[in-house]
């Protein structure tokens, strides 16, 4: 009866461990390029777009996922605020965009996608999150891990088009 008892407590503890540690994650609707910009061109009321460039082989990618994205107040906003695009820095599929077929290229031991490129202005690094607006254009690439409440204060940027109004070195003195 001590053993199945014991077994029970552990169960418990073990159970509310993970249940504990799951409760501030939140899972992100990730979208694929191609959704997003069908959503971009066909929604009444378009939301900018988010495009996380990774690779399957970034452990920063993976921490940023872990960390970041699927921190419930970051998840929360971005979901709001944003079409999230997932997209492979070395995918093999085709790419369509602005009248411009983007491709994957055989390079090294691994290769790269064209638009992954262009996103990120040819300097290929991982994790890389960029922005674009609901027309698609370019706001900006941010090269590197974030964490949740800086990531946050960038995505605040963007969303919020506070960056039509004021540069980022006083937009980020101010938000500390």
């Amino acid at each position: 009866m001590k053993i199945l008892a014991s077994k029970f407590f552990l169960f418990l503890f073990i159970s509310s461990v993970f249940g504990l540690s799951t409760l501030n994650a939140q899972e992100v609707n990730w979208l694929t390029w191609q959704e997003a910009a069908h959503l971009a061109t066909t929604d009444k009321n378009p939301k900018k777009i988010f495009v996380d460039v990774y690779t399957d082989w970034c452990g920063w990618c993976k921490k940023m996922d872990k960390d970041t994205f699927q921190n419930a107040e970051v998840a929360a906003y971005m979901e709001a605020n944003f079409y999230m695009v997932k997209f492979d820095g070395e995918g093999k599929e085709p790419i369509e965009f602005k009248g411009k077929t983007f491709k994957f290229v055989p390079s090294g031991r691994n290769g790269y996608h064209e638009f992954a490129a262009a996103l990120m202005g040819g300097k290929l690094s991982y994790p890389t999150t960029v922005f674009l607006d609901e027309q698609m254009n370019m706001l900006s690439p941010v090269p590197g891990y974030q964490k949740p409440e800086p990531f946050l204060n960038i995505a605040k940027y963007f969303a919020e088009d506070i960056y039509k109004e004021q540069n980022w070195k006083t937009y980020s003195k101010a938000s500390k």
